[in-house]
């Protein structure tokens, strides 16, 4: 871009980019502290979405573990926490059939809730902002600043109207230079900005790779007769093959909405296998059509999980900032959850930084000594193993999850490891096509309906921010060897093919569609397609997700 006009610069002590469950409890947990100490120390939260909230996808069974810790009085307060899990169940599927199982010791739910976990965070921003943190939605983080030693100095937003050909536009405005002490990463999995650190400080060196699923959830106000407030059900088993890994949540949330949604492993082998519609299968299972025919539907999300657990979590500080959350791994795959694990890292985080505030110290190396002797390191070490034993298939999966939970309980001498994802997917030549059914409208739809559902929006005229590194590696790699597999990843129609004037395929990428899922920057075979921030404020604008 030409203009090169000086950005306006704001400096903090502690900058956190990302408000959701990790960041907002990293910043009230400093707050508290700094008055406790008597201390002054200014926090500001930058968050790409529109509002706080926007961009959060969860279940959402909520663990209140770390909550209490944050803030015992938090009925006082009226945190959204208004539904009580009453019943656990988990359920193998068939096409036709459904049998029910014992339910696992780990996703027993007893004094968890059922929430929406966009508005469990825009309840936090309440609180922090009570405290004095400053929080500006719309800011996406777009550039990593750093000092003349090459420590992390803060992060840049991204400039506003630039227009699709690069150049300025009438509505262009300068991003704005945040510069801190010390910067947080609270991106979620695979923030852009985090992706960029872990190859800058090599964070990842000595670690398992991450592994990530993909979730693809919905909203459904249902019939009073099929609603049962605080009943919760997970399966596995079909509409996946027995070698991929996936699992659903259906949970009975308040005012007879029900969420419910399938999550798929990103390390699945079919090139031709389509998260989006195997979760539309999943909806005509007789079990779960009963539920939902007759109902709403009035939301649709999606998102990336990281999935690799203990094993890949990687090196979490660094010169001048630290990793907190999902964007380090910190989810819990055999709970089915990661924002009490979040938050808790926020918290032992904070409590790190306000000691290394008071030393002036670059790097925080003490956070990881601190979460190591937390609950949160035993939890995931306990679990380590639960996950990559699916890569044998759902049932030795299955039955080695049994053993670890119930018998061995995670005190296992070995550790299984992860491989990447994107290696897993096979060459078309070598995959089974799979015939998906045409939605009906009554319980299954397509992917742009479902997008609507998801109030995205994207300023047109903008750059893509999704980016090839090499186009012709479409021609050359993804089109001829794997017959494009992002046209089936992506929950959201954003990679289509077409046809040119000559009749060959061609890949046309709809950036508008985008609900910042990341799952095409994980899963591409050759890792050539980079997700990369657009202007703040775009992209879903998530209800009660």
């Amino acid at each position: 871009m030409a203009d090169q006009t000086p950005r306006e610069v704001m400096s903090y002590d502690v900058l956190i980019v990302g408000a959701g469950p990790a960041g907002l409890s990293c910043a009230i947990k400093l707050k508290q502290l700094a008055q406790e100490q008597k201390k002054e120390i200014s926090v500001c939260v930058i968050e790409k979405g529109s509002e706080v909230g926007a961009h959060l996808l969860s279940g959402c069974a909520f663990e209140p573990r770390a909550l209490n810790e944050l803030l015992p009085n938090w009925k006082d307060l009226g945190a959204p926490l208004n539904v009580p899990i009453v019943h656990d169940r988990f359920t193998f599927l068939t096409k036709s059939l459904a049998f029910p199982l014992p339910t696992p010791p780990t996703m027993n739910n007893h004094g968890n809730y059922i929430i929406s976990l966009g508005r469990f965070g825009k309840w936090l921003a309440q609180q922090a902002e009570g405290l004095g943190v400053e929080i500006y939605p719309g800011f996406a983080g777009a550039e990593l600043l750093y000092d003349d030693k090459g420590a992390v100095a803060g992060v840049a937003t991204g400039d506003v109207g630039i227009g699709k050909d690069g150049k300025p536009t009438e509505r262009f405005t300068r991003g704005v230079e945040l510069r801190a002490k010390q910067t947080v990463f609270a991106e979620g999995c695979r923030g852009s900005l985090t992706k960029k650190l872990m190859e800058k400080f090599n964070l990842n060196a000595d670690r398992d790779p991450q592994v990530y699923g993909i979730g693809v959830k919905e909203i459904w106000e249902v019939k009073p007769e099929n609603h049962k407030q605080g009943h919760l059900e997970h399966t596995a088993g079909w509409p996946e093959d027995l070698m991929t890994y996936c699992g659903s949540f259906i949970y009975h949330w308040e005012n007879n909405l029900v969420a419910i949604g399938l999550i798929t492993g990103l390390d699945y082998r079919n090139t031709y296998l389509s998260p989006f519609e195997e979760f539309q299968r999943f909806k005509q299972h007789p079990r779960v059509r009963k539920i939902l025919e007759g109902g709403k539907r009035i939301s649709y999300g999606a998102r990336a999980l990281c999935e690799g657990g203990f094993q890949s979590i990687p090196k979490l500080a660094f010169p001048g900032g630290l990793l907190v959350g999902d964007c380090a791994g910190f989810m819990n795959v055999p709970k089915i959850k990661g924002t009490h694990t979040a938050m808790k890292s926020g918290i032992v985080a904070a409590e790190a930084l306000v000691d290394a505030l008071g030393s002036n110290a670059l790097e925080v190396t003490d956070y990881k000594t601190r979460l190591e002797k937390s609950w949160l390191w035993s939890e995931l070490r306990a679990a380590r193993n639960i996950r990559p034993s699916f890569r044998y298939g759902m049932l030795f999966g299955m039955g080695y999850s049994a053993l670890d939970t119930m018998i061995l309980r995670g005190h296992t001498p070995w550790t299984l490891h992860h491989h990447p994802d994107h290696l897993a997917t096979k060459p078309a030549k070598d995959c089974k096509k799979i015939d998906y059914p045409k939605p009906d409208g009554v319980v299954s739809f397509d992917r742009l309906s479902s997008v609507f559902l998801g109030n995205v929006h994207h300023e047109e005229d903008q750059p893509a921010h999704l980016k090839l590194r090499d186009w012709k590696i479409e021609d050359t790699v993804n089109i001829p060897v794997y017959d494009s597999p992002e046209s089936r990843y992506c929950p959201a129609g954003v990679y289509e093919i077409v046809k040119d004037a000559n009749g060959n395929p061609r890949l046309q990428i709809n950036a508008s569609n985008c609900v910042h899922c990341k799952t095409c920057d994980i899963k591409d075979p050759r890792q050539n397609i980079d997700w990369c921030t657009p202007e703040g404020g775009g992209g879903p604008n998530y209800q009660d997700m």
